[in-house]
């Protein structure tokens, strides 16, 4: 069985959408979604600096854009998604793209609301100075109780020994100086905010408003909600679980481990891709991956689509 994901913020980086404009048709959907969302996805993706991509109203429809980019060169249409692809899931803003990929939302839908919940958590965390450290190593059992004693929030349970801090700048300064037990390392996110956290409720209460006007269909394709791992079957539910989630851990292990249940075989990850992957390898051994980094990688996960498609048929 294929899994199809899409990554979350801070796998961008300068210039990534790049390659991607050499493809027909992509530098044209990518202005029509700029003029839509008023902001110019092309210059972001393929001129702006770390800095700037860094801004989370930036950030946020930059990697939506870029995982449908991606993964429409894979499936031309909905039929071939849903008959090739057994599920899909996004890691936080990831979400975004897969509601549209699994058809609950259409593309342009999913990038006016990834806008719409990009300016409205930026404008949460503008309010204190907070952030994100992902702890590598340690147990669950030592890394969540004394982050509970800092006063930080596991905003991301990713599985693979990696938890995911949030927090004010102090919290988050007061953990590089007294790391968990067994914890390796502490590695701040470029991310300009601690998502999924409390910080976090007055972006919520935005966008309940913004999707309110939607009118979602029922996926046709798995999907699987960052909120618990349980696979969603109904479209109201779905944009419910993304509304609540930005101030909710995305629990990423309990993701990973409903692919395991599913019979994952492999899995394919949106551009920019390697993160997901990278848990992935480490939280399910003898599951093939791909990261879709650039255009090179398409042939590569086109031959490895096939090869699961002849041994479905």
């Amino acid at each position: 069985m294929l899994v199809l994901v899409a990554p979350g913020q801070g796998a961008q980086t300068p210039g990534f959408l790049t390659p991607w404009l050499d493809l027909p048709g992509v530098e044209d959907r990518l202005r029509e979604w700029s003029a839509a969302i008023d902001l110019d996805l092309v210059h972001y993706g393929t001129k702006a600096d770390a800095d700037e991509i860094r801004d989370t109203a930036v950030a946020q429809p930059l990697l939506v854009a870029s995982a449908l980019v991606s993964a429409r060169q894979l499936f031309a249409t909905a039929e071939d998604f849903s008959r090739l692809v057994g599920a899909t899931a996004g890691h936080s803003v990831g979400e975004l793209a897969a509601s549209a990929l699994t058809g609950v939302l259409s593309d342009a839908e999913a990038m006016t609301l990834v806008r719409k919940r990009g300016l409205a958590m930026a404008e949460a965390a503008a309010v204190t100075e907070t952030g994100m450290s992902a702890l590598l190593g340690g147990e669950p059992e030592a890394v969540l109780p004394h982050l509970e004693k800092l006063g930080l929030t596991p905003a991301n349970v990713n599985g693979a020994g990696q938890i995911v801090a949030a927090g004010t700048a102090e919290q988050l300064a007061a953990l590089a100086e007294d790391k968990p037990e067994g914890t390796r390392k502490v590695m701040p996110l470029k991310v300009a905010g601690a998502f999924h956290t409390h910080h976090m409720a007055p972006a919520v209460a935005s966008l309940e408003a913004a999707v309110q006007e939607l009118a979602p269909a029922e996926p046709h394709t798995r999907y699987v909600s960052n909120k618990d791992g349980q696979v969603v079957s109904s479209g109201t539910e779905v944009i419910e679980r993304l509304v609540g989630q930005m101030a909710n851990p995305v629990r990423w292990d309990r993701c990973m481990e409903t692919f395991k249940e599913l019979g994952v075989t492999a899995i394919i990850e949106a551009a920019p891709g390697g993160t997901l992957v990278g848990l992935a390898k480490r939280a399910l051994p003898g599951v093939r991956t791909l990261a879709l980094k650039s255009p090179d990688d398409l042939d590569v996960a086109r031959t490895l689509i096939a090869e699961h498609s002849a041994a479905m048929a």
